[in-house]
């Protein structure tokens, strides 16, 4: 027997209408590629995308096609997710900083019909466009004004091509199982993976980042999103904001920390977030200047493990709670969050402190478990280190086109590639991606903890730890430590910092000193980089046992 309720199928046009009907007038700010900031609101987003989808059924956009979008985050960027998904096309977000031939492999693997790009972009897109042949043209985030012929001949200017539409086009109108919107992974070993998003799960991820132990959104909120609408759609922010009837700033393309300092305090963000080196160059920059926040009140850090150092600075300089948040693209992103359950928000800020650095726990509709390479469960004890492994209704079954086959084990879970621990409490703890776990003796040693503490010196901007080759103990850790501007430091400083704070037998062998420590395309470090620049590399206990 079924329920009789009514048939409202899940569909993500139906945010934005809310937030039209019922947050019309709310703003949705943003600093312009073209220099200016620029002011809309709900209602009128709703109006533009409408015309937008329009005018791409005047191009011949039908439902099921990709259209892409090659941009920073903008209000115009926003109307073009609305109307291409509200008409049953499928938004997919390209990451600019990936190098051209992975941007050309993720197009012509997607078969792009169409790409929305900003000014910035434009240049590369006309240097690869013999590449690209599968698109057939370009629409550009900028008014005729602005459009230089000369750089993408044909190119089409986003302005003219809004005012071409009609406001009259009916959006949803389909399944809620529909392709909404597609995202490839950073390609970290191999090709980038396409994963296929469909209303249904954007829908349903939305309602759970609402709660309060997640994103914690209201209508009295003013969000600055500043991760990426490229980065696993944002984290969900742009359809999380607008059903929650949020202001929203967008950023454009100045991520440094005066243009993102300047936005918060000019616009009253009280919301933010971002990958952790954004949250570094923002308290860098308020420490150098002695500045202060007078409305940002809660951050969610992702995307990389966020150090100790991030969280008590914003806690006891800046009076803001940092949660830290764990997922991945084939999550929607959202996986765990830091928040605290009953029992740890009664214990005293420092104790709390050790929870807070660890990715946290799961919402409603995310299932989590750690599985040895057995496949046997393993206890949650906040010790047992295993892969871990999820499951969920806005959690990938599949890659686009059947790349990497079946990606489930029996029970439907996806193996995240990441090797954690659980604790009793539920509090996951991410110790290591697979591949980059420091195996010395027969045990595992975790880069990110010594990282996330060797990032607290106050002399190191960035800090990164690989294994190296050990005749005796197959692998052991080395250090590798960027410097801030000026700063002088040693090997034996370093190693009497991280003193106490670890495991006697997880100090690094070494500490090496580098000019740069390079980011991935989602801000994370690089470390498949970082052993290549590395290769020939001879620990010094390495060449002590050789000798011997």
């Amino acid at each position: 027997m079924h329920g009789l309720m009514q048939d409202w199928p899940l569909t993500v046009d139906k945010i934005l209408d809310h937030a039209k009907n019922w947050h019309g007038d709310r703003e949705i700010v943003s600093r312009s590629v073209e220099g200016p900031i620029v002011r809309s609101t709900y209602a009128e987003v709703h109006r533009r995308a409408k015309q937008l989808s329009n005018a791409l059924k005047g191009l011949g956009v039908k439902p099921g096609d990709r259209v892409a979008t090659l941009a920073w985050n903008t209000g115009r960027h926003i109307e073009a997710w609305y109307a291409i998904m509200g008409m049953g096309a499928i938004c997919h977000t390209l990451n600019p900083r990936l190098f051209a031939e992975q941007l050309c492999y993720i197009i012509n693997h997607a078969e792009d019909k169409i790409i929305f790009t900003d000014l910035t972009f434009l240049p590369i897109l006309a240097e690869h466009r013999a590449e690209m042949p599968t698109v057939q043209k370009v629409v550009v985030f900028t008014d005729e004004a602005h459009l230089d012929p000369k750089i993408y001949p044909g190119a089409i200017a986003y302005e003219t091509l809004v005012a071409s539409g009609s406001p009259d086009f009916v959006w949803g109108d389909f399944d809620e199982n529909t392709a909404s919107s597609l995202c490839y992974t950073s390609g970290t070993t191999g090709n980038p993976k396409g994963v296929l998003y469909s209303h249904r799960s954007n829908f349903l991820h939305t309602l759970v980042t609402l709660g309060v132990d997640v994103m914690c959104l209201s209508a009295r909120d003013t969000v600055l999103p500043v991760v990426p609408m490229f980065h696993a759609n944002a984290w969900g922010l742009t359809f999380s904001c607008a059903a929650a009837g949020c202001k929203l700033v967008m950023p454009g393309q100045k991520l440094d920390g005066a243009s993102v300092y300047e936005l918060l305090e000019t616009e009253g963000v009280t919301f933010s977030a971002a990958v952790p080196t954004v949250w570094l160059g923002l308290l860098n920059h308020m420490r150098e200047n002695k500045l202060s926040l007078s409305t940002l009140k809660r951050v969610v850090i992702g995307g990389s493990a966020v150090p100790e150092a991030i969280v008590r600075g914003f806690r006891d300089e800046f009076g803001v709670d940092v949660t830290h948040a764990w997922g991945m693209t084939e999550m929607s992103p959202m996986g765990t969050l830091s928040s605290p359950n009953a029992r740890i928000a009664a214990l005293d800020a420092e104790t709390q402190l050790k929870y807070k650095l660890k990715q946290g726990r799961p919402p409603i509709g995310v299932e989590i478990k750690l599985e040895d390479d057995a496949n046997q469960r393993l206890p949650h004890d906040g010790h047992t280190f295993g892969r871990l492994m999820v499951k969920g209704p806005f959690i990938a079954g599949g890659y686009f086109k059947g790349d990497g086959g079946n990606i489930l084990d029996e029970a439907g879970f996806f193996d995240t590639g990441d090797v954690a621990t659980l604790d009793g409490d539920g509090y996951m703890q991410i110790t290591d991606r697979a591949k980059d776990v420091i195996k010395s003796g027969g045990e595992w040693i975790s880069t990110i903890e010594i990282e996330n503490i060797a990032v607290g010196h106050e002399k190191a901007e960035l800090a990164a730890v690989i294994g190296a080759a050990h005749p005796k103990w197959d692998e052991r850790p080395v250090l590798l430590v960027k410097l801030m501007p000026g700063a002088q430091s040693s090997k034996e400083e370093f190693l009497a910092f991280l003193d106490g704070k670890i495991a006697k037998w997880w100090t690094p062998d070494d500490v090496v000193f580098v000019d740069d420590i390079p980011l991935g395309a989602t801000g994370k470090i690089d470390k498949k980089l970082i052993r290549e620049r590395m290769k020939g590399y001879v620990l010094p206990t390495a060449k002590a046992k050789e000798t011997a």
